[in-house]
């Protein structure tokens, strides 16, 4: 399945300075995605965000890390594979608790990893009792081809120190069977060296062709560069002609534009010619219209004259009524005083009735 995502988040990432140790420097402007990957392949546990296309974290979990909460929404590890000290700013302290949670178990399932992968190399580095003497796992060292002197003498192997053993104990009755045994196994390690000679051959017929392959590699991507600028300079060419072509189709445009513009002012220069025949009959016209304006202008003038005689007479009358409003209101008020002394003097006659 490959490396699969089994958890994200949301985050601000920081970073320590390098030069300091002590400032937090924001690898990104906004909160990212931050996700834990599982690549099921290496049985690795990852700590991956981007911002775009661009990996700010890139951290693989190992047993003796450690998250750390600094505040309620802020934790930082530090990964020593990177150099470097990773932090996180939440939005909330149950994302901060999540995230710490999940980087717990993973760190525990990496240390779980960890175990299994060693014991399997134990397992694997531990030799059986029927194997061949030798290293099978790194046929190019020159002992492994050739054999080293121990191995040329006495094998270290556990059966053939049990049959030195029993041969010291039981030389004559078991000389027999020694003798076999170390036939055999100078036949095994001669049929090693052989292997071990055809592994070497094919090594260096590998290295040989990975010399080729490159050489190879390296003329095809000369070609490749050298193919891509024929097709820039073609498709630079063949722009160009586009563009000829697009001029030329906007010149034809242009020129039927001009044309018809053309047909439009010759009608109405044919129009104007028309205008300008009738221009004389209204110039009659205008000269008895003048000359009605003139007696017009006479007429409102005497109207105007009029008028103000009759603005002035207006206001006059104006003033008379506003004069006459005047005295009327005084007379009111003289009369309302009046009514008022009269009122008194009739209460005080009504008082003086009743006290006699």
């Amino acid at each position: 399945m490959g490396e699969q995502p089994i958890f994200s988040t949301r985050a601000h990432v920081f970073q320590i300075d390098p030069s300091t140790k002590k400032n937090w420097v924001p690898t990104s402007k906004h909160a990212v995605t931050v996700s834990y990957f599982y690549d099921s392949t290496r049985n690795v546990y990852r700590i991956i965000s981007l911002d775009g296309s661009k990996a700010i974290i890139n951290s693989t979990i190992t047993p003796n890390m450690t998250f750390t909460k600094t505040s309620q929404k802020f934790g930082q590890w530090a990964d020593s594979r990177a150099n470097t000290v990773y932090g996180l700013g939440f939005s909330s302290e149950g994302h901060l608790a999540k995230f710490a949670e999940k980087f717990a178990e993973f760190k525990e399932a990496a240390r779980l990893a960890k175990e299994k992968s060693q014991e399997k190399m134990e397992l694997t580095s531990t030799p059986s009792q029927e194997s061949a003497p030798g290293d099978l796992l790194s046929p190019l060292t020159s002992e492994s081809i050739n054999g080293t002197d121990d191995e040329r003498v006495t094998p270290d192997t556990p059966q053939h120190m049990e049959a030195r053993a029993e041969s010291s104990q039981n030389a004559l009755p078991f000389s027999h069977s020694s003798s076999s045994i170390n036939k055999h196994w100078e036949a095994e390690l001669a049929a090693l060296k052989g292997n071990n000679a055809k592994l070497t051959a094919a090594l260096l017929e590998s290295t040989a062709n990975v010399k080729q392959w490159k050489q190879q590699l390296a003329a095809y991507q000369d070609e490749a560069e050298r193919l891509h600028k024929r097709v820039t300079e073609l498709e630079c060419v063949s722009g160009q002609t586009t563009v000829i072509k697009s001029q030329k189709t906007e010149l034809n445009r242009t020129i039927e534009d001009l044309e018809v513009a053309l047909k439009a002012k010759e009608e109405e220069l044919e129009r104007l010619k028309a205008e300008v025949e009738s221009a004389n009959e209204f110039q009659s016209q205008r000269d008895s219209l003048s000359l009605k304006l003139q007696n017009s202008e006479s007429r409102n003038r005497t109207l105007e004259a009029h008028l103000g005689e009759l603005e002035q007479r207006l206001e006059s009358s104006q003033q008379e009524r506003e004069a006459f409003r005047k005295s009327l209101r005084s007379l009111l008020e003289l009369l309302d005083g009046k009514i008022f002394e009269l009122t008194e003097l009739r209460d005080t006659l009504a008082k003086l009735l009743e006290g006699s």
